[in-house]
């Protein structure tokens, strides 16, 4: 399975084996997050994997999905950095899942303080990952999301490749499975919008949902040999729309 095939097969993972990952999986999951690509290049980020074999993380499993690991990810505080490290995360996430290791996106940050914070950088989010009880994997018709038809505006008809890139994105995971992304659809370009919400708290997480739904679009566009530009409009930006807010726009050349 290769990241592609995971995007339209992975489920969250919420019952799993406490049994421990040999050490060479282990040091594959580190080294694969240094060679992934960011959305935002000059951001210093970082991982760190928390052991909960033996139960150290007692405060995270109380409050979220008890799991043998968790993968902590680290950012330093800078523009559309939350959405830097959504990108970052659902690449680690779909890597995971291809080589059979259960996920899932953890919403409480509550572990110890000496871990909030790694070499001057903030956690920003938690996935909790391991062997899972049962398949870590469903079939696609199986994943709870709004059809294309509820989430798209569709000005021209789509080509396959696009509906094949907005199918990804349909089915990325957010938090609480709000779905945030509206998308006005042409023949080459797509304009993205976030559905507007009056809780701050909702905002920003609406940034790492938005970070790890470009990712899903840019692993497709890679597998479909696409050049795809995520770009701002200004004459977009600059017009005010009452329920939802203009993010970016994606321009493609198949």
């Amino acid at each position: 399975m290769n990241l592609y095939e995971a995007i339209f097969v992975r489920k969250s993972v919420r019952n799993y084996s406490m049994e421990g990952l040999n050490p060479q999986t282990l040091d594959k999951i580190r080294a694969h997050y240094k060679e992934l690509t960011s959305l935002f290049g000059n951001i210093d980020t970082d991982i760190s994997i928390l052991d909960n074999r033996k139960g150290q993380q007692k405060v995270m499993s109380f409050f979220s999905v008890k799991a043998p690991y968790y993968l902590a990810f680290y950012s330093e505080e800078a523009p559309r950095s939350l959405m830097n490290m959504g990108y970052m995360m659902e690449q680690m996430v779909l890597y995971l899942c291809s080589i059979g290791i259960g996920t899932c996106y953890i919403g409480s940050n509550r572990i110890k303080k000496t871990q909030l914070t790694k070499d001057g950088k903030n956690l920003v989010g938690i996935i909790a990952f391991g062997k899972s009880k049962g398949s870590h994997v469903r079939k696609q018709s199986e994943a709870k999301r709004l059809s294309l038809d509820e989430l798209c505006i569709f000005k021209e008809v789509p080509r396959q490749w696009m509906k094949q890139l907005l199918e990804a994105a349909r089915l990325s995971p957010s938090s609480m499975n709000r779905q945030p992304w509206r998308f006005v659809v042409y023949d080459n370009r797509i304009h993205i919008f976030s559905k507007r919400y009056s809780v701050e708290q909702l905002r920003k997480w609406d940034e790492v949902n938005f970070g790890i739904m470009f990712a899903n679009m840019m692993v497709v566009a890679e597998e479909l040999w696409l050049d795809v530009d995520l770009i701002k409009l200004e004459d977009i930006s600059q017009k005010n729309f009452s329920n939802n807010q203009y993010v970016l726009s994606a321009i493609l050349k198949p």
